[in-house]
């Protein structure tokens, strides 16, 4: 069975399913989410996308991403997918959302209405490599200095997303992580 995602509007509110390839060829919101995991340290943990991907083959991005499915809650769907795509579960929290659009090469877009959640993580890490190629955990000040040299080593949403996620890195920082 195609893969179904689910399309909503601008408030997240449901308004019908599409194939995923036909949801990014047709550029219409859907409902996502992105997953952030770090460390003891503070360190974000980043994938590399597997090479074989339809799109952003092999650049860098957050600890995971995707679409829940038809019925599935956006929490049951980031944990299936952080054990589907890097091997481990912990328990994530929601910290903010947003809408965004990128269109790529390929002619696809991701046009969503993303999630994002949190979690900490200190333990083994088994990625799926026909998801992941590579992963390492990277302070938040040595991605920032790589966005600004403008590598062009990550994902086109990870480029629109880890702004905000650093806002709120930094509202965040001192409290959650002094103590560890």
């Amino acid at each position: 069975m195609m893969e179904q995602v689910v399309l909503v509007n601008e408030h997240d509110e449901e308004i019908g399913l599409m194939e995923k390839m036909e949801a990014h060829e047709k550029a219409l919101l859907h409902r996502a989410f992105s997953v952030f995991v770090f460390n003891t340290k503070g360190e974000l943990l980043l994938q590399q996308r597997a090479l074989s991907k339809y799109h952003s083959g092999g650049l860098w991005t957050n600890t995971c991403c995707s679409h829940p499915r038809p019925n599935e809650t956006v929490a049951d769907a980031a944990n299936r997918r952080l054990m589907e795509e890097m091997g481990f579960q912990t328990p994530l929290d929601k910290v903010f959302d947003f809408i965004y659009q990128a269109g790529f090469s390929n002619g696809l877009t991701e046009h969503e209405f993303d999630h994002v959640l949190i979690g900490h993580y200190e333990g083994a890490i088994v990625p799926d490599p026909h998801e992941v190629h590579g992963y390492e955990y990277r302070t938040m000040e040595s991605i920032q200095a790589s966005l600004d040299a403008k590598e062009g080593l990550f994902t086109a949403w990870f480029e629109i997303i880890f702004p905000k996620m650093m806002d709120w890195w930094k509202n965040q920082n001192s409290r959650n992580f002094a103590s560890n």
